[in-house]
């Protein structure tokens, strides 16, 4: 979906939900967008944000999120970096405070949101945290890590050693997990996800007016 984070949710581009939500998180330094499109400056600039625009070669299907965020490691003088990604809206505030305290108290290179999936799960045909040898209630089950990238946090010595040294340095160092709900982890990468979200913020707005 072009522009995906450009697309209104309750008359709202995705990107000024997430500016909003970490200004009323109130947990950061600073808060940067960083595109390759300079479309999105004027958006930073009308919520009081600084916009970082990295090189346009970042922003087409080859290149991945370690590369965008190496190269804002190398340009932008920060320990820490804390992606807040627009295009889970459903996140919520509380939340993003909640996932940089517990960061802070876990001590960790990386922070990776994730599902919590209690139910069976199995890859190539074999179980994860079940076995066939017997049915075990899903409430008993151990909980799967479904990672979603709507909330991370990465350290920028460990992340860019990992780069110099031909590493995968998404996942370097030491690696700690927030658990966000199924639909905060949910991500619009597609019309139809973004009507689902659309559908899930109307249920949301009317329970808190309840």
């Amino acid at each position: 979906m072009p522009k995906k984070n450009l697309r209104e949710l309750a008359g709202v581009p995705l990107i000024v939900h997430a500016i909003r939500k970490c200004k009323t998180a109130g947990c950061f330094d600073e808060i940067v967008v960083n595109s390759e499109d300079a479309g999105f400056a004027p958006y930073a600039e009308a919520e009081g944000v600084r916009f970082y625009q990295r090189p346009e070669k970042l922003g087409d299907n080859n290149a991945t999120s370690e590369d965008f965020v190496g190269d804002f490691f190398l340009n932008e003088p920060c320990d820490r970096l804390v992606q807040v990604h627009s295009i889970a809206p459903l996140l919520t505030a509380e939340e993003v405070r909640d996932f940089v305290k517990a960061w802070d108290a876990a001590g960790t290179d990386v922070m990776l949101s994730a599902i919590l999936d209690q139910i069976e799960v199995a890859y190539k045909g074999e179980p994860v945290n079940f076995t066939f040898a017997e049915k075990t209630n899903s409430q008993e089950l151990t909980p799967v890590q479904r990672i979603t990238w709507s909330i991370t946090g990465w350290t920028r010595e460990t992340f860019l050693a990992a780069r110099a040294a031909g590493r995968a340095a998404t996942y370097a160092g030491t690696i700690g997990y927030f658990p966000v709900s199924s639909v905060s982890g949910y991500v619009v990468k597609t019309a139809e996800d973004l009507q689902v979200v659309e559908a899930l913020y109307g249920i949301l707005r009317q329970g808190e007016a309840a």
